[in-house]
């Protein structure tokens, strides 16, 4: 190890092995006993834990990583994805989680075969799993093995085996609730660690806090616009305006609104109000993100910092300036943030492949009743005792295999410069197809299946096609042209197909998207705060 002191080590051992004790104790403890116990926390998490979990689920090494080495690189704007997110998640409560909850949607693929049918469900939860495994789980595995590598002289391989020994230990054995109760401890103590290093190096750039920044914004100006001209580097990943009004709406929407193991999280809560109330506290801490993840990646800039490439900015940051013992909590909050994202998308990986992939396509006996059945459709009527354990089983057994795939892969990813704007340009190629037949199957009634289908075939072709035909379109407008041709395809299928509604139309009052006012407070401060820092920034 290196740069750190014996109080540093002590420190990050006692985490590692008070959380995995704490994990296990959950896992052991909590009923296993069906799918809906393993995979859903049978519906029974709180607000602080839904909300506790959303941010842990999303704040890994890709943030603390990816996105400092992209604030090196970019500056503030490289925050529109947080602050943006913040809105979204506002958006997602109020909007789509009503008609989730209300509806018993419980996975995204459940909610397209109930929309839709068979065919639509069984392939984007192929892509989703395939997403998961080979993008999310191996970049965050990298990511967060690189700083340990960085910080801690650990080889590479070592980390990445270790961190998802780590993470994998409760996730697998303990199911969802293990994963959000233990999200709930590291979110705590990824903001405690991410500001104590954020104060560190603001410290070491100005004398304080505020002189630090006030430092950072007279010597590096650049560094703080929030919307790039065409004449910044880097505007051809963050176009300008279109950050606020195009194509990152497309990825946030997707991300927040449609993604299994984000939104997972908010559909095991134990009630709507619930839900809502954690998905806007999430919102709430999102504001304050860009302070931990993108400031230090700036000090690294103005601190002429003696790196390679942006990605080792942050480890950078921990190495030099973060004092003893602070760095040991510094460093315990990477591991909390790596460990947390990596359990959630295992969990959500092996929650599709079971539910949505294996249950009906290798259980003949649901095949042959012709039903679909939800999550939660696993009481005696539907499943014997037996069949729930063998679900359960496998779930646990993918997510094992799903975890082997990421330790195997991960060390490719080497090559990449700024790993955040990778994740977040693969990811492009399926968020417009995906969002397009979620937007469309819940809010225009004429939405058909075949249309829902066209969705799915043309969504990843189209989007490589935008990539490497018009390599001058920024990313995320290529987004947002994909999202609009397609919806536009869909519409056009729908109208032919359907003179009337479709038969598996969603129907809602208006009422539904009625709010509690604790809801609207917290929304309200959220905008307000967004809508201030753009406009100091501009």
């Amino acid at each position: 190890m290196t740069n750190l002191s014996t109080l540093d080590i002590s420190i990050i051992i006692a985490w590692i092995v008070g959380l995995l004790a704490f994990g296990i104790y959950i896992s052991v403890t909590s009923k296993k006993e069906t799918s809906s116990d393993y995979f859903l926390a049978s519906n029974s998490l709180p607000w602080w834990a839904v909300g506790g979990s959303l941010i842990a689920a999303n704040i890994s090494a890709e943030q603390f990583i990816g996105m400092s080495g992209s604030g090196y690189v970019v500056g503030l704007a490289i925050a529109s994805y947080e602050l943006m997110a913040a809105i979204t998640l506002i958006i997602v409560a109020k909007y789509f989680l009503p008609i989730f909850i209300k509806k018993e949607i419980y996975t995204m693929p459940q909610f397209l075969e109930k929309r839709f049918d068979g065919r639509v469900r069984t392939g984007l939860a192929f892509f989703w799993v395939l997403l998961f495994v080979f993008v999310n789980i191996t970049s965050v595995l990298y990511l967060g093995s690189l700083a340990l590598q960085s910080i801690m002289g650990i080889p590479l391989l070592y980390a990445i085996i270790g961190l998802a020994i780590y993470s994998g230990t409760y996730a697998v054995t303990g199911g969802l609730r293990a994963v959000a109760l233990t999200d709930v401890i590291q979110v705590l103590a990824l903001i405690l660690g991410g500001l104590v290093a954020t104060y560190m190096v603001l410290q070491a750039a100005g004398g304080g806090v505020f002189s630090g920044m006030a430092a950072l914004i007279e010597k590096a100006p650049e560094k703080f616009d929030m919307i790039l001209d065409k004449s910044n580097p880097e505007y051809m990943n963050l176009p300008g305006i279109s950050v606020l009004i195009g194509g990152m709406w497309i990825a946030n929407l997707y991300y927040w609104g449609t993604n299994q193991y984000i939104i997972q999280k908010a559909l095991a809560s134990k009630s709507l109000d619930e839900s809502q109330t954690g998905t806007a506290a999430a919102a709430l801490v999102k504001v304050i993100l860009p302070m931990i993840v993108v400031i230090p990646g700036i000090a690294a800039y103005v601190l002429s910092a003696d790196i390679s490439k942006p990605d080792e900015a942050y480890p950078w940051v921990i190495t030099n300036y973060v004092g003893s013992g602070f760095k040991g909590i510094a460093i315990a909050a990477l591991i909390a943030a790596i460990g947390s994202s990596v359990a959630a998308i295992v969990n959500s990986a092996s929650t599709i492949f079971t539910l949505d992939i294996y249950r009906p396509l290798f259980m003949k006996r649901d095949v042959e009743r012709k039903q679909i059945l939800t999550p939660l459709e696993n009481n005696s009527s539907q499943l014997t005792v037996k069949e729930e354990h063998h679900l359960v089983n496998v779930g646990k057994i993918s997510g094992l295999i799903f975890l082997i795939i990421g330790v195997i892969i991960a060390p490719s990813l080497g090559n990449l410069q700024q790993a955040f704007q990778f994740i977040q340009e693969f990811t492009g190629f399926i968020s417009p197809g995906v969002l397009a037949i979620f937007i469309l199957g819940l809010f225009w009634k004429k939405t058909s299946t075949n249309a829902a289908f066209a969705g799915v075939i043309i969504a990843i072709p189209l989007s490589f096609a935008f990539k490497y035909l018009t390599p001058a379109i920024p990313f995320m407008d290529r987004m947002g042209l994909c999202f609009l041709l397609i919806s536009a395809i869909m519409v056009a299928i729908s109208l032919y197909e359907n003179k009337n509604n479709d038969p598996k139309a969603i129907y809602f009052d208006t009422d539904l998207f009625k709010t509690s006012t604790r809801f609207n407070i917290i929304s309200l401060i959220v905008i307000l705060a967004v809508a201030s820092i753009y406009i100091v920034f501009w």
